[in-house]
């Protein structure tokens, strides 16, 4: 097992700059509450503004001081996650959601634990032990991201009695134990007694490149098994283990509600089923945990799993094209809205789909189709 020691949050080191202008009919006492939240730089000594004449705007730039006491209370709406643990299900290398999110709630100053598909465990832990990992564990403020403890998971098995004998001999699976998902929930709290936020990013579906119309029944059970009904077990075994006031989070994709032509096997509706799962797990885990359930419907990224589709290159260029914000998505950016999901930011926000894909959900055609051609459609400016 991997085991280090938790980060330091980046946030406490956080400058932001912005722009101030006032007029000279301002009052003094303004200046003075201002100067005793903030430092002000001026272009031109401030009081300038306050002498008799023409109205005129100073420029002041103001820059918002962390305070010297790393525990003093951050300024502003910090995402704050300081004294919180997460479990992030499904991180087996440095490229996907799963590794971005890992990284907003370690920047945020949470404790991170991850469960690792367990064929791909040593190679995970051997790479985070030789420093493979340590350029992409970069933080904002140049810390790198700790990983406290590294388990094996397989969220398709629920318990022992679950696993089939040919499973049990694999050799992949030797040498590893204890990683059902009961097994995982009763290690984590023998380790660490609770945790405050679970992250669901993982999904397989055996049979993806087929038409839904081509999928094995194996293949469609297969799918939702791992991509969704693996949330729901992760979460019915962890919730008592979650603190009241906790966070659960879960990815989906818009092949949920709309056709992705060569998303298949059964995938399309193993997201549907998550995003309804999402609904009800939010009434229930409330309910019942004091819990949060929400989940992201993130867009195309160039992760390892993605390219098994085989065509994630072009969904890219095609979101590119089409979406209202003419950009690459970034796994960070994702992962960032995980870390709001999971703060007391979003402390009213549950049972809902957040897309974190450039806005291309709003659209209801590819604008790049030769029909637009002699639309005069806006481009964004390179």
């Amino acid at each position: 097992m991997a085991a280090v020691k938790p980060c330091i949050s980046s946030s406490r080191r956080t400058y932001t700059s912005g722009t101030a202008n006032f007029g000279t009919n301002s009052e003094v006492g303004v200046w003075r509450r201002l100067k005793s939240s903030s430092h002000i730089s001026a272009t031109q000594p401030f009081f300038q503004s306050f002498k008799s004449g023409p109205t005129k705007s100073v420029k002041a730039v103001t820059r918002a001081m962390s305070g010297a006491a790393e525990n003093s209370p951050l300024p502003g709406l910090p995402i704050d996650l300081r004294g919180k643990r997460a479990f992030i299900a499904g991180v087996a290398d440095d490229h996907g959601y799963g590794w971005a999110i890992a990284k907003s709630l370690a920047a945020a100053g949470a404790e991170i634990l991850v469960g690792t598909w367990v064929p791909a465990l040593n190679i995970f832990e051997s790479s985070l032990r030789r420093g493979k990992f340590d350029e992409s564990r970069k933080l904002s403020d140049g810390s790198l991201m700790e990983i406290t403890k590294v388990y094996p998971l397989d969220a398709v098995y629920d318990n022992p009695e679950d696993v089939p004998e040919d499973v049990k001999s694999n050799k992949r699976y030797l040498g590893s134990s204890n990683w059902t998902v009961k097994e995982v929930v009763d290690s984590v709290k023998q380790d660490f007694g609770s945790i405050d936020i679970l992250v669901h990013s993982l999904a397989n579906g055996p049979e993806v490149t087929k038409p839904l119309l081509e999928t094995s029944r194996y293949g469609y059970l297969a799918a939702i098994s791992a991509s969704s009904y693996s949330y729901v077990s992760l979460l019915k075994h962890f919730a008592p283990i979650i603190n009241p006031g906790g966070a659960s989070i879960s990815l989906t994709y818009i092949a949920s509600e709309r056709i992705i032509p060569g998303y298949g096997g059964g995938m399309s509706s193993a997201k549907a089923a998550l995003e309804s799962d999402t609904r009800v797990l939010a009434f229930e885990a409330g309910r019942k945990h004091n819990v949060r359930v929400n989940t992201i419907s993130a867009g195309p990224l160039r992760s390892r799993a993605a390219k098994a589709i085989g065509f994630i290159d072009m969904m890219i260029d095609y979101s590119s094209e089409n979406a209202p914000l003419q950009k690459e998505l970034s796994a960070e950016e994702v992962g960032n809205a995980a870390a709001f999901l999971s703060s007391p930011l979003a402390s009213a926000i549950t049972g809902t789909v957040l897309y974190v894909d450039n806005g291309l959900n709003a659209m209801g055609v590819g604008v790049d189709s030769p029909v637009f051609e002699n639309l005069d459609i806006p481009k964004a400016a390179k």
